[in-house]
């Protein structure tokens, strides 16, 4: 029997470059003219070289749903949960444009977050039609998620500098 629908990827753990792993199948879609679209969760930085690409190919959108200034996971309140909820109200309206590749960066750390419940994101994963790929990051991923998914590869740190370098161009 075929799958009904798209491609679940999950890019998971304490290490570096999950995010980064999600914007090189989106290269992937963009050079062969295909549609991406990246909704970014609890992040709001726009000096950050995935978002200003925005402007250079007509095929790559991203939207962030992060509170301006936000500071860090103990600091998250009410006004949190509503930017990611309308995230990912806006996923949902995004997906019947059937992009081939829609990421839902930091979700995994959201639904950590208890800002998002895990079963309204698998349901609305089982929608995903066979068109589009669709790409979760984020540390902390949900058991739920994890057996859902249908590739899952977990990032591990082995080692980091102990003053971590922010390389404009590398690192955002």
């Amino acid at each position: 029997m075929a799958k009904k629908r798209g491609t679940i990827y999950l890019y998971t753990g304490e290490g570096g470059g999950k995010t980064t792993n999600a914007l090189g199948l989106a290269l992937r879609c963009l050079g062969h003219g295909y549609k991406v679209v990246i909704i970014q969760f609890l992040k709001w930085w726009k000096n950050t070289g995935e978002y200003k690409f925005r402007k250079k190919h007509p095929n790559y959108q991203i939207y962030q749903f992060g509170r301006k200034g936000w500071t860090g996971l103990e600091k998250l309140d009410e006004r949190d949960k509503e930017l990611t909820r309308k995230g990912l109200r806006f996923a949902k309206k995004v997906l019947k444009e059937k992009p081939r590749l829609l990421v839902l960066d930091e979700i995994n750390l959201a639904l950590h977050c208890k800002l998002l419940d895990v079963n309204e994101l698998i349901e609305f994963l089982k929608t995903v039609p066979k068109e589009t790929n669709v790409v979760l990051t984020g540390r902390h991923a949900p058991r739920e998620l994890v057996q859902f998914a249908d590739f899952v590869n977990e990032i591990i740190d082995v080692k980091h500098p102990e003053e971590m370098p922010t390389v404009r161009g590398i690192q955002f």
